[in-house]
C-alpha cells in the first residue's frame, strides 16, 4: 500500500493519496481545487487516480472531487447521511457514489469502511482503512474535521456561517455521541485528520501532521469530558471567529462547484479600469507589500499582503462573491499563485488585475504610529484605539482603553466608530491592523492611523501595571 500526505499551509488543509501498486489504483481523500498536485504524485507512483472521496461537505475551501473526476474520470465516493438539507445537489452524475455508515469499497486491495461520525456537519463521514495484503484489521482512519491532533471539529459552523440557528448545540451533542463511539475503537489505529494548526476548524488544532487514537485518547480533553452537558459548554466556548465566506463554501461544495476550465482569464488593465472599478465600489485587493502600501496607495484599494501564507482568506472575508473582483499584484510572476489562491476559496470571479505601475498618480501614505506615539496620544479624548485581533487574544491582554472589534466583523461595525476620531488600528504582529486602516479607508473614515509595533513592543511600552 502507498500513502501519501499533501498539506496546504494556506488553509491548513490536509489531503491523502492513497494507493495500490499491485493494481495501480489511486484514491484522493478530501482534496482541495488545485488537482495538479495529486496527479502529478500518484503519475511519480505509477498510480492512476480511480477513486476520490471527501469526509463532509467543506466549508473553508472549494472541493477537488468534481474537479479531479472531470480531469481523471475518477469515481466520487459521498456522503448519504445527514438530513435533506445536507445531501450533495450533484449526487446524481452517474460518477457519484452515495454511502453510508458501514459502506465499504476497494482500492485494489485496500479497503475503506465508512463510519458515520456527525457533530462538526450532520452528513460528516470517516473512513477506516484496512490494507488487506497485509491484515485482517484497519491500521488508521481518515478523521476529516470530526478529530484533530489535539482537538474535535467545531459544531458551530452551520449557525455562525451559514446562518443554520439552533444547530451548534444539536451539532456539540452530536460530537459528544461520535467521540464515545470512536472510543471504542483499538488504540493503535492512525489518526489522519483534514486540518492542522492555523484551521479555524477548531479552537486548538495540533501543528502535528498525525497522531493514534490511543494518545488522543490520553490528552486529547474532548475524550476527557464524560458528561454530556459539560462537553457542550466546553466545545462551544472561545471558539474562533468564523470567516463569512465559510457559507458560500458550503453552498459551492452541495451544489458541486464549477470547473476550473470552465472560469475566464483575468486580464491585465490599465490604470483607468482601476479608477472606473473603484468608482463602481467594487472591492480591489492591493497584494503588495505592506511598507509599499504605507508609502503610496491608490485611495480606496485595501492592503491586503500575500507576505501573510493565509492572505486569501481575508480576501474572503471581506468581498461579494457576486461581484467582479480585482486585485494588485506584487508582480507579473505572482500572479498565477494569487488566482489559484483565491479559487481555492471560490472567488471564481476575477476580472482582473493590475501591476504596480498603476500606483502612481493621484496615491497616497497611510499614516502610521508607533506604540510610544500613541502612549503620548492616549489622553486624547477624540482617538480610539481598535484592536482587531481575535476576542480570545483581546482577552488575554490588550491596551487599556482599547476598543474591539475582530477584523473579519469590521465592515459590519462601522457604525460603532466614530468618523470624528481619530482611529489607530492595532493587531498582534501589524498585518491584520492595515488591513482594518485601509478598509476604514475605503469607508470614508479619514482619520485613520495603522499601529506599525507588534504585541512584543506595545505590551512593553504599556507597562504590565496598565496592560490588561
Amino acid at each position: 500500500m502507498i500513502l501519501r500526505y499533501f498539506y496546504d499551509d494556506q488553509l491548513a488543509q490536509a489531503a491523502y493519496m492513497v494507493g495500490c501498486p499491485r493494481s495501480g489504483e489511486a484514491l484522493i481523500v478530501d482534496p482541495m481545487r488545485n488537482v495538479d498536485q495529486y496527479i502529478r504524485a500518484a503519475e511519480k507512483e505509477g498510480l492512476r487516480i480511480t477513486q476520490v472521496t471527501e469526509t463532509h461537505i467543506h466549508a473553508d475551501f472549494v472541493s477537488g472531487a468534481r474537479e479531479l473526476s472531470a480531469r481523471t474520470g475518477a469515481t466520487i465516493y459521498l456522503s448519504d447521511m445527514g438530513d435533506e438539507n445536507w445531501k450533495y445537489g450533484y449526487a446524481d452524475d452517474p460518477k457519484v457514489i452515495l454511502v453510508r455508515d458501514g459502506d465499504s469499497w476497494m482500492v485494489g486491495g485496500v479497503r475503506m469502511e465508512v463510519v458515520h461520525t456527525p457533530g462538526h456537519t450532520l452528513e460528516h463521514v470517516a473512513f477506516l482503512l484496512t490494507d488487506t495484503a497485509a491484515a485482517d484489521q484497519p491500521m488508521g482512519i481518515f478523521t476529516g474535521d470530526f478529530l484533530f491532533v489535539g482537538d474535535v471539529g467545531r459544531p458551530d459552523l452551520l449557525e455562525a456561517a451559514a446562518g443554520f440557528v439552533g444547530t451548534k448545540e444539536l451539532g456539540a451533542r452530536q460530537q459528544f455521541h461520535t467521540v464515545q463511539r470512536i472510543k471504542q475503537l483499538p488504540d493503535y489505529l492512525q489518526v489522519w485528520p483534514a486540518h492542522g494548526a492555523g484551521s479555524a476548524c477548531g479552537k486548538a488544532l495540533g501543528a502535528i501532521p498525525s497522531t493514534t487514537l490511543g494518545y488522543e485518547k490520553l490528552f486529547n480533553p474532548a475524550f476527557q469530558i464524560n458528561d454530556e452537558d459539560d462537553f457542550v459548554r466546553w466545545l462551544l466556548d472561545a471558539q474562533p471567529e468564523a470567516p463569512f465566506y465559510f457559507a458560500e463554501m458550503k453552498r459551492v461544495n452541495k451544489v458541486g462547484p464549477e470547473l476550473i476550465a470552465d472560469l475566464p482569464t483575468p486580464q491585465h488593465f490599465d490604470r483607468a479600469t482601476l479608477d472606473a472599478a473603484l468608482a463602481e465600489g467594487l472591492f480591489v485587493a492591493d497584494m503588495r507589500s505592506l511598507e509599499e502600501y504605507r508609502a503610496a496607495h491608490v485611495p480606496g484599494t485595501v492592503s491586503i499582503p500575500t507576505s501573510n501564507v493565509m492572505f486569501s482568506t481575508y480576501v474572503g472575508w471581506f468581498i461579494d462573491y457576486r461581484k467582479p473582483f480585482y486585485f494588485i499584484t506584487p508582480d507579473e510572476a505572482s500572479v498565477d499563485f494569487i488566482v489559484t489562491s483565491l479559487r481555492a476559496i471560490g472567488i471564481d470571479n476575477i476580472v482582473g488585475y493590475f501591476t504596480p505601475d498603476v500606483v502612481t498618480e493621484h496615491a497616497t501614505p497611510l499614516p502610521t504610529m508607533t506604540a510610544e506615539e500613541l502612549a503620548v496620544r492616549m489622553p486624547d479624548t477624540h482617538l480610539t484605539v481598535l484592536d482587531v485581533r481575535g476576542l480570545t487574544e483581546y482577552e488575554a491582554g490588550h491596551i487599556p482603553g482599547a476598543a474591539h472589534i475582530a477584523l473579519g466583523f469590521l465592515p459590519r461595525n462601522f457604525d460603532k466608530l466614530s468618523p470624528a476620531d481619530l482611529i489607530v488600528t492595532q493587531c498582534a504582529g501589524g498585518y491584520r491592523a492595515q488591513v482594518a486602516a485601509s478598509l476604514l479607508r475605503r469607508q470614508g473614515f479619514k482619520h485613520v492611523a495603522t499601529l506599525t509595533d507588534g504585541e512584543d513592543v506595545w505590551a512593553q511600552v504599556f507597562s504590565s501595571e496598565v496592560y490588561s
